[in-house]
Formats: C-alpha cells, sequence, structure tokens
C-alpha cells in the first residue's frame, strides 16, 4: 500500500531540512496514522464518541437506579461481581458473555426504587479465565479505590454528586510558568496531605509568586506511594489518599480562580505490573490491553508496555484523555515517559547523538507515535486551548510539530539536557575554573527550530533520594547551620545562593520557551525526596516540602524566592520567552561571562568568582541602557554592588555597539533599552 504525505509535509521539511531524505518515513507514520483513525470511524460514529466510552464502561449508576457493568476481557470464561452490599457473595451476579469479549450486568434497583449498591461499598470482580484459573480483580474503568485493611485496592461505589463549578478554564497565557508538584508532601507536616491543603495553601501561593501553571504529578492511583504516581494501577481513579474526587475539582476549581492551568502529569507509557490492584491481566491472558511476551514488559520499571496498536486499547486510553479533561477540567496534559513509547528499546542503554537514522529504524514504534499523533490530533481539534508537553531526552524531531504537517503535535517538549548538564557541572567539578561556559550556552540554545521547550533547572527527578536538589549540590550540611541571617556568611553559602540565582535566571533566560520549577527548587529547599518504604521505615521526614522555611524571616532561604518571583515579574513584563532563540553574543572561557540578546534585553552573566570593572558587553542597539533585573540586589541576599540608579551609554566599535559595566562575582544582570 502506497504511503501518503501529510498535508502540510513541506512546512515541517522547510523548518528542519534534515528530515527531508527521512520523508518516507514521515509518510508511513502519516498513513498508518490515517488508517489508524479509519479504523475507529468504522467502528465509531465519530472520535469523540469513541473516546467517551468511560460513560459506557465499568460500574455505573443509571438514572433509574439500576447499576450497568460493562467490561472488555475475551479471556475470561466467568465474570461476576460482588462487594459488601450482597456480602461477598461470588455467584449472584454473573454478567453475561456479548460479542468480541464484552461482558454486561444490570443489577435493578430494589423494590422501592433504590440503587442496590450503596454509597461506599467496596466491590470487586471474581473471575475465572478460559484455562480454568480464578482470581479477583477491580474495574479498568474504575473511577475511586482505596487501600484497606489488606495491602491492595478495592474499587468503592463512589457515584460523583455534581460538582458546582465556579470558575471557567483560564485563557492559556502567552508562555507557561510551570510549577511541577506533589499534592501529598505540599506542607511542612511529615504526613500525606490533601487536596484540600494543596488548594488552600500552595496555589495562592504560587499564584503570587507569578506562577500561571500547576502541573499535578501522582493524580492517576498507584498502589505503591514510593513510585511518585508512575506505577499507575488505575487510570480513572484520582489518587484516594488526597481526598475524594471532588475535592480534586476543588483544587482545580481554585486554581481557575487564580487564573491557573491545571496539567495533570499522565502515565501512558506503561502500566503497573500489578493483577490483583492493576490493569495488568484483567482477563487472566498475558495480553489484554498489553503486548505479549517480552515485548509487553519493561524490564527496567518493571511494567507493562500498551499495545498501541489494539483499537480496545486505543479505546481506553482516548477515554481517559478525555475523562481528565471533561469530568475534571483539567488543562492539559503532560506526557510522561515519550521516550519510552518512541522506541522498542524505550531509550534504555541508547545514547542519541542527533543522527537521524538513530529515530527513523526498526526500533521506532510506530504504533506508539500513531496513537501519539492521534491523542494529539484529538485533544487540540476538541480542545483548541489544551496544552500538551511530552517527556522526551531523544530529540525525536517534529515531535512538536502539527500533526498535518507530520509532526506528532505536542506543543512542546522538556528540555531535559538541562538539568542533566548542570548536576554534572556541580558533581563532577573540583572548582568553578573547570565550567565550560561553551558548553552551558550550547546546551541551553540548542533546540529544535520551531519547536517549543520547557526550560528547567531541575524537577523532581534531581530531588528523588540518592540526588541532591541544586541548592543542596551547592551549599551541602552548611543548609542546616548556616543560613540564618543572624549568622556570618559563609564563602559555601554566599557562593550557593549566589550561583543558584545565577543558574535559574541563566536557564529560564536562555533555555526554552516556557518554564518548569519542581516545588520549593524556588527557594533551594534543601534534602532530597523520599517516600515511606521499608528500606527508610516507612519514615515521612524526606516527603514533605518545607514551606515554612522560606517564611521565616530569619532565614536566607526568602531571598532565593524573591528572585524568582523577580524572573517571573521581569519576564511578564520584560517578554523574553516567545522572542525566539537567544542571540549569543559572548562565552568568555577564562572570565566565565555570558552575554546573550534576548527579546529587547541584554543579560550579563558572570560565573567568575572575581568580578570586572568596565567589563566591554555588546547590545544589539545604540542607546542608553539601564539595569532591570540584579541578583546581587540585597533584597535577593546579594551584596548590592550594581547600582541602580547607573546609566550605561553604548559606544561602536567598527560595526558593533557595547556598553562600559561592571560585573559583580556570581552575579547577573539583565539591562533594557531605555532611549
Amino acid at each position: 500500500m502506497s504511503s501518503t504525505s501529510a498535508p502540510d509535509i513541506a512546512s515541517l521539511l522547510s523548518l528542519d531540512p534534515y528530515l527531508s531524505p527521512f520523508k518516507s518515513h514521515l509518510d508511513t507514520l502519516y498513513s498508518n496514522y490515517q488508517q489508524t483513525r479509519d479504523r475507529i470511524l468504522s467502528l465509531s460514529p465519530s472520535l469523540e464518541e469513541f473516546a467517551r466510552s468511560y460513560r459506557d464502561f465499568g460500574i455505573q449508576i443509571q438514572t433509574d437506579n439500576s447499576v450497568r457493568c460493562k467490561e472488555w476481557a475475551p479471556n475470561l470464561a466467568r465474570l461476576h461481581l460482588a462487594g459488601d452490599f450482597n456480602h461477598w457473595n461470588k455467584s449472584e451476579y454473573g454478567l453475561e458473555r456479548k460479542e468480541s469479549g464484552i461482558w454486561e450486568l444490570v443489577i435493578q434497583p430494589d423494590e422501592e426504587g433504590h440503587c442496590k449498591i450503596p454509597v461506599g461499598s467496596d466491590l470487586r470482580y471474581f473471575c475465572e479465565d478460559k484455562q480454568g484459573n480464578k482470581f479477583d480483580r477491580i474495574s479498568p474503568w474504575a473511577r475511586y479505590v482505596t487501600q484497606g485493611t489488606r495491602i491492595y485496592f478495592n474499587e468503592v461505589f463512589l457515584p460523583s454528586p455534581q460538582f458546582e463549578w465556579g470558575y471557567k478554564s483560564p485563557t492559556p497565557p502567552r508562555v507557561l510558568y510551570i510549577y511541577e508538584s506533589h499534592v501529598g508532601i505540599c506542607t511542612p507536616e511529615p504526613k500525606i496531605s490533601s487536596y484540600v491543603e494543596f488548594a488552600d495553601t500552595v496555589i495562592p501561593r504560587i499564584a503570587k509568586l507569578g506562577y500561571n501553571t500547576v502541573q499535578l504529578m501522582a493524580v492517576m492511583e498507584h498502589a505503591y506511594y514510593a513510585s511518585f504516581g508512575y506505577q499507575v494501577t488505575s487510570f480513572f481513579a484520582p489518587s484516594s489518599r488526597f481526598g475524594p474526587p471532588d475535592t480534586l475539582k476543588y483544587l482545580i476549581d481554585t486554581a481557575h480562580k487564580h487564573g491557573m492551568l491545571v496539567l495533570l502529569d499522565l502515565v501512558h507509557s506503561h502500566a503497573s505490573n500489578n493483577t490483583t490492584d492493576g490493569l495488568n491481566s484483567f482477563d487472566g491472558s498475558d495480553s489484554h490491553y498489553f503486548l505479549s511476551g517480552p515485548a509487553g514488559k519493561h524490564d527496567q520499571w518493571n511494567s507493562r508496555i500498551f499495545d498501541y496498536t489494539n483499537t480496545d486499547t486505543l479505546k481506553f486510553l482516548l477515554s481517559n484523555l478525555e475523562y481528565w479533561v471533561s469530568e475534571f477540567k483539567f488543562d492539559g496534559f503532560r506526557f510522561d515517559g515519550v521516550t519510552s513509547m518512541l522506541y522498542h528499546h524505550h531509550g534504555v542503554n541508547y545514547s542519541f547523538s542527533g543522527d537521524y537514522n538513530e529515530y527513523f529504524n526498526e526500533y521506532l514504534n510506530q504504533g506508539a507515535v500513531n496513537y501519539m499523533m492521534l491523542a494529539n490530533e484529538y485533544l487540540h481539534t476538541k480542545y483548541p486551548n489544551i496544552v500538551t508537553i511530552a517527556e522526551d531526552v531523544s530529540g525525536f524531531p517534529g515531535l512538536c510539530r502539527p500533526v498535518h504537517e507530520g509532526g506528532v503535535g505536542f506543543d512542546y517538549r522538556l528540555a531535559m539536557s538541562t538539568p542533566d548538564l548542570w548536576i554534572k557541572l556541580l558533581k563532577e567539578s573540583t572548582t568553578d575554573a573547570e565550567w565550560n561556559v561553551g558548553n552551558i550556552v550550547h546546551t541551553l540554545n540548542n533546540r529544535r527550530y520551531k519547536e517549543k521547550n520547557i526550560a528547567y533547572v531541575e524537577s523532581h527527578d534531581q530531588a528523588l533520594v540518592g540526588d541532591k536538589s541544586i541548592a543542596f549540590w551547592l551549599m551541602d550540611q552548611e543548609m542546616y547551620t548556616n543560613m540564618s541571617v543572624l549568622s556570618d556568611l559563609t564563602p559555601r553559602i554566599e557562593r550557593g545562593i549566589a550561583l543558584h540565582k545565577v543558574l535559574r535566571l541563566l536557564t529560564f533566560g536562555l533555555g526554552g520557551e516556557g518554564i518548569l520549577t519542581f516545588m520549593g527548587n524556588e527557594f533551594g529547599h534543601p534534602e532530597w525526596l523520599d517516600f515511606p518504604r521499608e528500606g527508610n521505615g516507612e519514615s515521612y521526614h524526606y516527603c514533605r516540602r518545607q514551606y515554612n522555611l522560606a517564611d521565616d524571616e530569619l532565614l536566607r532561604y526568602k531571598f532565593l524566592e524573591r528572585f524568582d518571583g523577580a524572573i517571573l515579574t521581569a519576564e511578564r513584563d520584560y517578554k523574553w520567552l516567545d522572542r525566539g532563540n537567544g542571540y549569543i553574543y559572548l562565552a568568555h572561557e577564562s572570565d566565565k561571562v555570558i552575554v546573550f540578546e534576548r527579546g529587547d534585553l541584554c543579560f550579563a552573566f558572570n560565573l567568575h568568582w572575581e568580578s570586572f570593572q568596565g567589563y566591554r558587553t555588546q547590545v544589539k542597539t545604540p542607546g542608553k541602557y539601564k539595569v532591570v533585573l540584579n541578583s546581587d540586589a540585597e533584597q535577593f541576599g546579594g551584596q548590592n554592588r550594581v547600582d541602580l540608579s547607573t546609566e550605561y551609554f553604548s559606544y561602536t566599535e567598527g560595526d558593533k555597539f557595547y556598553i562600559s559595566t561592571y560585573l559583580p562575582s556570581r552575579t547577573a544582570l539583565v539591562f533594557q533599552l531605555c532611549d
């Protein structure tokens, strides 16, 4: 069968001429995407109807108070529902097998018209497969599950009351300032925090700082808390650890009240290996929603890999997207593990050098690519304001270009090389003299043309146990003893506070078209994250965010938080993130000075341990300049070595323009043309 080109493939090839030799591969991907879409439309009146299957499947109360059960389980020979409501009688309510592996049951209301299953009842399916094996499961479509006295989850019958939304989703901002968050760790107390606590304490706080987007991790239910939410067991159930589903809606409504988008950290790259309380082997088979055999297992993650070519799997995953948007009003998704989805090798032990042959070969998972194209096209067509972000470390070309161009359709990708850069520098360099500013600039500015990136210094990955936050790498144990403003400013703390600010502004100034902060890192949260587990005595001591540190006027954390807010204010005022890549004027190795222009601003960074007087700093336009952001200001814990009233007049050398500046050690300055 001949392949069909995407309608606007010429646009993609014009943006990236290196793709031209691989046009046949792009045509194949687009043709497969079209065929998948056509196959769905041959079975469903519309893609939207297909994606609304969550309204039909699972255990659902009807308007007449009957309960309808519907499941897809082709390998089952028998399927029964039991629970508290019938004293766990495993034979009373059997589902009837229909065509194509569908099972159905309707439990009529009682004689008085009441639902026979009381709200709050525990429910489970009791199954027998075609091989004679007997086991119990929860519905793949369960909307609320809780962990009782037993280790695993039970589904809880909890028909959702009509939640009264108070606020509409805000219009997407010009650029994203993302606050990456985990609800369970949002308070200083060593406990599991709630959706309500996050809504009432964290959202107002970060809105005041200037963030316009919240990205929520670990919302999709997961049996193992220490998995950080990446071993999903129930895809349609908001985690009950943090409260009932309506309190998640309250959180999202509160964010919308403050003009903030809410993104869901979505895990469609794999699923938990659990069977009793997970999706794995629901019908007793090795496949079901997953690939069978070794291809269906992710050895590194000990999890299952979806069969993205299976129509019922696509129904499940697309319905999952529609469910979170239509029922909870999420404004978009951060797709986790996209590199793992893109390639059959999952990116494990595979190094990407940028050679396009590394992308387009037998390892490319065309089924997964087709699913992501389908998901993005569906979401952006039905919800024009939706935001989708890809977590991909490989740099797959066209990932963030529209499907009609032959791209995969994401809006942004995470600039994952940047946190690796900073951690590598801090881990491996014995002195600041070893920092290669040329490599820093190249890494920050190296991204695919017209494919937007989210820049970040560190995310949750760097905060996990076994690693350290940037602040902890910089200041280490002295954070316990020398962060008081009443104590002497030691050389380590002075350097740490200064470089923490410089690295964040440098990354946010040059590294992408949006920015991201993991909760607490804006004020240099000390230590690491470690969830309660057997190895740490089930302790919550490191499983919290100590916002009280930034609120304490006697501690230096407040300076870092103030500077973070000042960066957001400056970007909002001067708008550089959506003005294309920065133009690099200088990356001086021995001076450790970086100068670049972006938008209407000139950024100058001195990473050196010495200050420079009268430093020749190139600018784009002749005229008078002033400093609009100074990391060395006293309010940010600096030494106030720059006089903000100073005016900088340009001079000419050849065909270039310069201003003469004072660049204090380990300081960032941002200049604006004012006349």
